[in-house]
This record gives C-alpha cells, structure tokens and sequence, in this order.
C-alpha cells in the first residue's frame, strides 16, 4: 500500500535554506586517485576505465571498486588517506556491475550475458588479503547491485535482467523478468548451495511481469529493501525466510522552479506535474526507515530524495530543492534540463560522532549533497565536489572518511580520467564551493557557470563583475558578485540584449568596466558558427549600444582562437588574443589596443611559453597600477598541467604600431604560480583558469571556467590572493 502524505513543513524548510551551511565540522576532500594508476602491468594505460561501485574491507585500510570497461575489481591502499595508493587489479572475465564486503571477503556481482534474451552472471566471491577468486554462485541472470547483511549471515543480489533500449523503445515488458537472490553466508562468505531466488512479478503496478531490480541494502534486522526502478516501485524482503513481507509504489512528485527544456539557457521557471520517482540507490536510515534517489530511468526521474516508512509512508520529500543546491553552486547541467536534470543516483548513509549523515550523489551534476539525519527534517550541510558521474559512495566512520566512486573517463576526448575521491570529517568550515549564488526575485537559485571573464568595479572593493561564454548561447550574461564573502556570492545576473531580446552569436570571454555604468565586452569568434571577433559596448541595462568588429587587416588571418580578455587603460581598450593567428610566429600571440575615440587598432606582440604537450595561450587580461597582467596557461589538466601563471608586462614599455607592420615583443615577468592553488582542493587540476581582476586595493581574484557541466566535473575554483601577491 502506498500512502500520499508527507510533512510539507520539512520541504519548505529545506526549501528555505538558500546558503550553504557552516559547521564546526565539516567534510573536505583530502585526495583523488585515478583509476588508470590502477592499470595491470602490461594493459594500455590509455584504456577507458571505471570506478561505478565502491566498497571498503572491514578495517577501511583498502577501498575496492567495480570496473565494468576493464572486466574486473581495483584495490586501493587508503592506509594513508591522504596518498591513496594502488594496490592491484583482479580480472573477473566478465562485467563486474556491483561490489560488497565484509571480513576477510569481497563480494563481486558478474554479468556474462550473451544478450538480453539470455542472460545470465555469477558472484565471485574474492579473498580480500590473497586477491584471488576462491568460489563462484551461478545466478541464473544479470545482476545489478549485491549487498551482505550487517551480521555477515546474508547476501542478496538483485538480478535485472535490465532492457534493451534499443528495441521498441526501450518500452516494458522485456522478459525474462528480473528476481532477487538470497545467499547465506558465514561471516559474509557466500554458502552457494543455499542459493534461492525471491519471484516479484506480480507486485508493481507498472509492468508487473517484467520487475527490474536495481539496488539492494540490508537493515540490522536483516530486512531487504528492494528498489524496482523501471516500475516505480519498493520491495521489503525478510532475508531469512526469503519471503516477500512489504511491497508499496515509489509514486509521483510535483516539481517547481525547475528548468525544462534544454536550450542554452538557465531558466528555473517551470513545473513538472506527477512525475515518477524511478529510484535507483536505497539506503536504510533505520529499521523503520529508508531513503530512496530519484534518479529516473524509464518515464520519470524526479530530481531529489524520498524518505519512506517501510510501510510506505512518505516521511520526506526534497523535491527541486536538493537540484537548487546543486544549481547555487554552478553543478547544473543545463544538457540535461530537457530530462532529469541533476539526477540523483547513489546513496550513502552513516553515523560520525553520534550524528547520521546522508549523502546524496548527483550523477549528472557530479557532486554530492550532505544532509543530517534529523527524521522529519533532514539537514542541509554543504556539497562536496567529485569526479565526474559519481555513482556510488562509501563511508568508513571509524576513520572520519568519505569515499566516492566517479565512473565517467574522458581519455578519448582528451579529458579528464575516472577517479575515487577521499574525503575527510574535520574541524573547520567547507573549503568548497568557493563562489555560490543567491536566489532571484522569484525564490528561483540564480543559474551560473562556464565562467569566462571577470572585472573589478574599480570602486569598491571585492565587487566583481563575471560573464559566461557561449555554452550558455541563448543566455549570454554580466554577473556581479561579492567577493568580500566566503565563499563569494553572485548577487545578481544581468542578460546581454540587443533590440529587447538576448543576444545572440556571442562568445563571451572578457570584460571591463567603462567607468560610466557600463562595460565593454569581449566576444571569441568563430566563422564556423557565424560568431564575428568583436568588442561590443553594453550599458547598465545589458543593452548593447556599440558594436566594434575586429578589422579586416586582423580578419585576413583569422583563426577561432580570438579574444580572451579585455581592459580598459584611459581611452584604449587592450584585447588579449588566446592563440597565435595565421600571420603570428607559433610562439607569440597578438596584444590588440583599440583607441575608442580615432577607432584604430593596434598591436604587439606576447611571448607564450613552450610546452611539451598541448597548446598555451591566454585568457585573461586587466590593467592595474600602469602595468597589464595576463593569465597564460596550457590546455592540460590532472598530472599533465603545468602552465597556469599570470604574468606583468609594464605599460611605460609597450609601444603598440599599426596593423601590418612588424609587432615588437613585450618583455614579461612571472607575478604568480596558480598552479599551488588549483592543487589545494586535491581534485584533478583542472585546465581552464580563464578569468583574473585586481580590486582597488590591490587583492586578486581569479575564477576558473567549468565548461557548463559538460564533460566536465563541474567545479568552480574562486581564488582570493592576498593583498602582497603582487609584491611577491
């Protein structure tokens, strides 16, 4: 049975908090290990790899993860958390989807289908010390997700049987239907011989003869909760008599201030009318209670986290807000509006120093929301950035650390590889995010991200402003924000219009004040997609009043890589040009100044460095002080990264010629490594640091770009530099 009632009190709560929660503790990342360190010897390290499931042996000294791309299980050494180690790799001749512990033993669940008609998988069941597979249960179908009761007496493995997508689209039924297995075991080593399969046709209202189980977890009353996500429903199964005891729908939820169509904006202005939970991870809170991630798969997803009684009754609800912490802290994947957005997938529950926490995992927006157990009422405390698409998590309290496990490797588009991150409870406030957003007018979250450019108001200290670039094509916009908070805060968000309507081809990627009220702002083209090298004068309404096209003298020898940066110094607006154009030597690019009042362009030359792999140009410029500063990087990210600096170049020795003559070369000097400080977070480096200002006081500030959330893990690093950075 399933009852529609839940607190409203809780969700308006949680509705409510629009900052990020500060605590004396708090959880911080202290490491990242990227699966490939965990290649066997001999394997192409560049293969794609995964870490999807995660599980820790009994003493939380060794974390193990499944590896569907790579066929087996990894091992990593976390005696020392903050220099996690490799420790091995274990083929298991098939496709490992799901990975338990307990004792001596690790659990792995194998899918071996030869199709979707006939599937079929075993449990390896792996000695955690020797590193080898000591037993096999043959399973009968495709599991999905395996779990081992608290007492070490139980193992069930939920057998999916999962769909083919790709056949009438995707719609249910698909047999052979999906079913439970119930294992006993001696201290978590699986006895084969008890195998029995638990039947659930029959049960949901949704294709009823076709169940497709996705996540199992025990209770310490050795009670089974079930999720059947395709069918929207909930199973409690009692492990000893291997009986069904409960059964309820996961049911619907109505969304608001959600965005809903994809189309290069961030518009949190629309409403989802009873949508299907579809849950995927299932936690216990308690014997009484769970938790469910709403996740979506089939025809719903609801974007949040369901707190049900065993008997059904829903306790708690997130809707959108769990998505809205997501969207203050720049992690919105504005690609998948059209679906279901953030998309919590994974869960974790467990108690530090006598307070349960739950962390809720969005795959999607590739971050982690923590909450305290608080009933009713469940907490908002911060996010943790992660890898990219973390799908499952595990906790070890008795060591203070949290684990994630990030599937997504970007190895064959050159992008970042599949990582665990480790993290930490300690004392003190949440390092991230470092920039978040407040909520608009309408109590909407300000939508952000692929942050591109950033500028000083020259007048007040910490005020910024900060545009994004073109992955937000129909959005381009000026923020402002208040530096002078920790973290700083977008306070509010200004679209570029020109004739009552926002712009369109823009490439935002540099910005300056005009000392006026408005700004000038610098567009990358890019004759492929009709976006011309431009500098536009915009007022304080957005509006665009002037428009200044590079000339045809520039035009001639045009690449895509144009302007990265703008300032202003008197009359002269100074452009930085990212990438050496046709008619440049391969290691200088163009410093254009463009006198306003006589419109006349000028230029010289800037020294890139060299660099061993990749590319380096710039991507950011602004004066200060009778000196231009100029952030130069490569486009290497994680161990690869070496470039990330700003450099000064003195005012008194440029003397920019005409266009076509030959440029002379500026002299440069290093003012600053950013390279420290992309570390410190203890994620991967990440590539694009692309906006830098200096305050009137002389503190700088630097942002780096997160592409959007596309194929990106979305975090965005804010740097506040101390006042004497500059005279380092």
């Amino acid at each position: 049975m399933f009852i529609s009632h839940f607190r409203l009190g809780a969700l308006a709560l949680i509705l409510a908090s629009s900052s990020f929660a500060s605590s004396a503790d708090s959880f911080k990342r202290i490491a990242s290990f990227p699966v490939a360190d965990n290649v066997p010897h001999g394997m192409d390290s560049k293969k794609p790899t995964s870490a999807e499931i995660i599980t820790a042996t009994e003493d939380g000294n060794t974390l193990i993860y499944s590896d569907s791309p790579l066929g087996g299980i990894g091992f990593i050494d976390i005696k020392q958390p903050h220099m996690p180690q490799a420790a091995g790799f274990l083929s298991l001749h098939g496709e490992p989807t799901s990975v338990a512990a307990y004792d001596k033993w690790v659990l792995a669940a194998v899918n071996t289908s030869k199709s979707y008609t006939q599937p079929s998988g075993y449990l390896a069941i792996v000695s955690a010390t020797g590193r080898k597979i000591v037993d096999k249960c043959e399973l009968g179908g495709q599991p999905d997700s395996v779990a081992v009761s608290k007492d070490g007496r139980y193992i069930a493995v939920a057998i999916e049987n999962e769909r083919d997508e790709s056949l009438n689209d995707g719609e249910l039924p698909q047999l052979p239907a999906g079913f439970l297995v119930m294992i006993a075991a001696q201290k978590g080593k699986a006895d084969c011989s008890t195998a029995r399969r638990v039947t659930l046709t029959g049960l949901a209202q949704i294709a009823p003869d076709d169940p497709e189980p996705e996540f199992v977890a025990f209770n310490t009353a050795n009670q089974i909760a079930l999720t059947l996500q395709e069918n929207n429903h909930i199973v409690i199964v009692d492990a000893a008599s291997a009986k069904v005891v409960n059964h309820f729908s996961a049911g619907r939820v109505d969304l608001q201030q959600i965005d809903v169509k994809k189309d290069g904006a961030l518009l949190f202005t629309g409403e989802q009318k009873g949508v299907l939970r579809e849950p995927d991870a299932v936690k216990w809170l308690d014997n009484e209670r769970l938790v469910i991630a709403n996740e979506g798969d089939y025809h719903g997803g609801a974007r949040g986290f369901t707190i049900f009684s065993k008997q059904g009754e829903v306790l708690f609800e997130s809707g959108a807000s769990f998505e809205h912490q997501i969207v203050r802290a720049g992690h919105y994947p504005e690609k998948r509006s059209g679906k279901k957005g953030a998309e919590p997938e994974g869960l974790e529950v467990a108690t530090f120093n006598g307070q349960q926490y739950i962390f809720v995992l969005s795959e999607r927006g590739s971050a982690v929301g923590v909450y305290q157990d608080h009933r009713a009422n469940p907490r908002w405390m911060q996010l943790l950035p992660s890898g990219i698409a973390p799908e499952s998590a595990v906790a070890i309290p008795q060591r203070n650390l949290l684990a994630t496990a990030n599937e997504t490797d970007l190895i064959a588009e050159g992008g970042a590889r599949s990582h665990v991150m480790i993290y930490q409870l300690s004392s003190g406030e949440p390092t991230y995010p470092q920039i978040v957003s407040e909520n608009d007018k309408r109590g909407a979250p300000i939508g952000w991200g692929a942050l591109s450019g950033l500028a000083s108001d020259g007048k007040t200290p910490g005020k910024l402003y900060a545009v994004n670039d073109s992955f937000y094509s129909s959005q381009p916009t000026i923020f402002t924000i208040d530096a002078s908070k920790t973290p700083a805060v977008i306070k509010s968000a200004l679209t570029v219009t020109r004739d009552g309507k926002a712009a369109k081809k823009l490439d935002l990627e540099g910005i300056t004040t005009d000392g006026k009220g408005g700004f000038w702002l610098a567009s990358e083209g890019n004759a492929a997609k009709e976006v011309p090298h431009a500098l536009y004068h915009v007022n304080a309404k957005g509006e665009i009043q002037q428009t200044v096209e590079f000339p045809q003298e520039l035009l001639q020898y045009e690449t895509r890589f144009g302007a990265e940066g703008v300032t202003l110094v008197d009359d002269t607006l100074w452009v930085a040009v990212q990438r050496p154009w046709k008619d440049d030597p391969s290691d200088r690019v163009k410093l254009l100044a463009y006198h306003i009042p006589s419109d006349t362009w000028r230029a010289v030359h800037y020294p890139l460095e060299q660099t061993e792999k990749g590319w380096v140009g710039l991507s950011e410029i602004t004066a200060f002080q009778g000196n231009l500063y100029l952030l130069e990087r490569d486009n290497q990210l994680g161990k690869s990264a070496k470039i990330k600096r700003l450099y000064k170049v003195s005012l008194q020795q440029i003397s920019p010629v005409a266009l076509g003559q030959t440029l002379p070369v500026v002299q440069k000097e290093l003012a600053y490594d950013f390279l420290p400080e992309l570390k410190a977070g203890n994620g991967y480096v990440v590539d694009k640091i692309e906006g830098f200002t200096i305050d009137p006081q002389g503190r700088g500030y630097a942002v780096t770009d997160n592409d959007g959330v596309d194929d990106s893990s979305g975090e965005t690093l804010f740097f506040k530099l101390k006042l004497d950075f500059l005279d380092r």
